[in-house]
C-alpha cells in the first residue's frame, strides 16, 4: 500500500465512506467475513492516520433487508427497523477492527441504544472527527422507508464532508451490471441529473437528489481490493465521480 505523505497533499479534509453490508460478506453469501472487515478497517485506518477526517455509514444487507422481507409479507416498517439493527452489528464489527489498530472510533446510532452506541448528535460527531476519531453512523436515518444510501447522503451533508465515497463490488458506475453484461459501459464522470434520468441506480433517487441539492460529490469505487479507499482518496485507480455538470 502506498503511503499518503501529508494532509496538505490531499484534496479532502473530511469524507464519508458508505460501506454496504454486502461488501462485508467478502466472498460469502451471508453474514460477515472477518478477513474482509480487517481489510476494510486497515484501509480506513491508513486514511485516518494520515490526516483525513473519516466518518462512515454502514449498510446491513448482509444480515437482513427490510425491503426483501416486505415482499414476503412482513410489515415494511418493522422490516426496516430490523434492517437498522443489522447495520448496528456491522458497525460494531468495524469499530472493533479499527480499535484493534489503535484508531479511536465512535459508533453513533440514530436509534437510542445507550449501552452499545452513542446517540447521534451532530455537533458531537463533528467534535469526534476534529479529535481524529473515526465516526460510524449506524441505524440509517432512524426512520423506515429510507435506505442507508440516503442516510449516507444526509450524514455527509450534515457533517459538511468534501465528498461521499461509496464502496461497491464494481469499479464505478456502469450502464448495466458488468458482472452479467460484458457490453456494459463504465462512466468516468456523471452528473446527478444523468444518474437519475438514465436510472443507473448506483444510489437511490433520494440520496442522489439530496447530494445534488448540497453539491456533494459522490465517488463510486470497488473496495474489494486492499488499499482501494486510500488510492481513490489520492485520485488513483478506477472510479466514477458524480458531480454537477
Amino acid at each position: 500500500m502506498n503511503d499518503i505523505n501529508t494532509k496538505e497533499s490531499l484534496p479532502y479534509k473530511r469524507v464519508l465512506l458508505k460501506v454496504s453490508g454486502e461488501a462485508l460478506m467478502g466472498k460469502g453469501s451471508f453474514g460477515v467475513d472477518p478477513e474482509m472487515v480487517e481489510m476494510v478497517a486497515a484501509d480506513i485506518a491508513h486514511v485516518a492516520e494520515n490526516g483525513v477526517q473519516v466518518c462512515l455509514v454502514v449498510g446491513g444487507g448482509n444480515i437482513f433487508r427490510g425491503v426483501a422481507a416486505a415482499t414476503k409479507g412482513m410489515d415494511r416498517a418493522q422490516g426496516d427497523y430490523a434492517g437498522m439493527l443489522a447495520t448496528v452489528i456491522n458497525a460494531l464489527m468495524l469499530q472493533n477492527a479499527l480499535e484493534r489498530r489503535d484508531v479511536g472510533t465512535r459508533v453513533m446510532s440514530a436509534i437510542h441504544m445507550a449501552s452499545i452506541a452513542e446517540p447521534y448528535i451532530r455537533r458531537r460527531a463533528v467534535r469526534h472527527m476534529e479529535k481524529g476519531r473515526v465516526v460510524i453512523f449506524a441505524a440509517g436515518t432512524g426512520n423506515p422507508f429510507f435506505t442507508t444510501d440516503t442516510a449516507a447522503a444526509l450524514r455527509a451533508s450534515e457533517m459538511e464532508c468534501d465528498a461521499l465515497f461509496k464502496g461497491t463490488q464494481v469499479d464505478g458506475v456502469y450502464s448495466a451490471d458488468p458482472r452479467t453484461n460484458p457490453d456494459a459501459k463504465r462512466y468516468n464522470e456523471l452528473s446527478y441529473t444523468e444518474v437519475l434520468t438514465r436510472d443507473l441506480r448506483v444510489m437511490d433517487a433520494t440520496a442522489i437528489s439530496l447530494s445534488r441539492e448540497n453539491a456533494l460529490p459522490i465517488i463510486v469505487f470497488n473496495m474489494h481490493a486492499p488499499g482501494a479507499f486510500s488510492a481513490v482518496i489520492r485520485g488513483e485507480g478506477a472510479f466514477t465521480k458524480i458531480v454537477e455538470s
